[in-house]
């Protein structure tokens, strides 16, 4: 064993366990949208399987009819139920010790001190990773990113594979786009192009329920909104980000400072049909073995991990706002 005092390594093995479910909470707040779905339970837990599979209701079944009497029904057989199919993506942090700094900060309160440290900035480190990917289209990493709402609700929704589907071939996979072009979206114009993208993503009730914006375009619709004398300051909405109101949809900052947002985008997303699906053994839970000693160092190193991908079972009702 590596460390001189092991107890010291089972402080900082003990340590990650009890941090882990604080990693997943503070994880899923840091992202609009992950916090979003979080709140409505659609973070679920997938036991396994070689990928995720998402169930697609994509068409109406024809045999529906009005009839009298003696008229046939219609009985056939209807083709309407599909499936996207979903590859894992995997994550970790390392949080690493090496035996000089244990022993200088020796005193169970002072080593707790020094985990507590490194633990938090691990957790900073993984935050920001899972933010970034959820807005990512999953090619950085050499392919391994999890991938986010740029392969979800692309700037060219007519092509591409999503979800082991391609959008050139099945229409209804494809999702909504407004795109006037380059600075057109002003702050006196942008209400018309967020109606015209709201209505692209309203099908009978259903509509978008959270808006995620970049900071220019939140900024227009500010603008627009002082203009207007609609509201006299910025709330913290429920999900604890900058948030106003268009219709009945949360309309988010998720830009600030370090944001990932794309440049001058809006997601009108309706999130009853998007997914976060941790796998139940790793949510942000100690890789195994939990402890991993340098075979020629005096140091110990701690991985968090998280195996997980971001899933939507209707794309037709997610929508983008892009002033590019």
């Amino acid at each position: 064993m590596a460390f001189a005092n092991p107890s010291w390594s089972d402080v900082l093995a003990t340590s990650i366990q009890k941090r882990s479910p604080t990693y997943a909470d503070n994880v899923s707040k840091s992202n609009a949208l992950h916090r979003k779905l979080f709140s409505k339970g659609n973070v679920r837990t997938v036991d396994g399987g070689e990928s995720i599979v998402e169930t697609l209701m994509f068409a109406e079944n024809g045999n529906a009819q009005f009839f009298s009497g003696y008229d046939l029904l219609n009985v056939a057989a209807q083709d309407v139920i599909s499936a996207a199919q979903y590859n894992w993506s995997e994550a970790a942090v390392a949080i690493v010790v090496n035996g000089m700094e244990l022993r200088q900060n020796s005193g169970k309160e002072r080593v707790l001190n020094l985990l507590e440290g490194r633990m938090r900035v691990g957790e900073i480190s993984l935050k920001n990773l899972i933010s970034q990917a959820l807005y990512s289209d999953g090619t950085a990493f050499g392919g391994k990113q999890l991938t986010g709402l740029n392969a979800a609700v692309p700037t060219a929704p007519t092509v591409g594979t999503y979800g082991g589907i391609n959008r050139a071939v099945f229409t209804f996979w494809q999702p909504q786009l407004t795109a006037p072009g380059a600075g057109v979206i002003t702050a006196s114009n942008i209400n018309l192009y967020m109606n015209d993208i709201w209505t692209k993503c309203t099908r009978g009730p259903e509509h978008p329920d959270l808006i995620v914006s970049d900071n220019g375009m939140w900024n227009l619709y500010l603008a627009f909104l002082q203009n207007l004398i609609r509201f006299t300051d910025v709330k913290t909405g429920d999900l604890g980000f900058p948030t106003v109101k268009y219709q009945s949809a949360d309309v988010v900052l998720d830009g600030g400072q370090g944001g990932f947002c794309p440049t001058n985008t809006m997601f009108f997303l309706n999130t009853d049909y998007i997914f976060m699906r941790p796998h139940q053994d790793l949510n942000y839970a100690p890789l195994n073995p939990g402890r991993r000693y340098a075979t020629n160092q005096d140091a110990e190193v701690q991985l968090i991990g998280l195996q997980a991908q971001m899933t939507v079972s209707n794309s037709a009702l997610q929508g983008r706002l892009h002033n590019n």
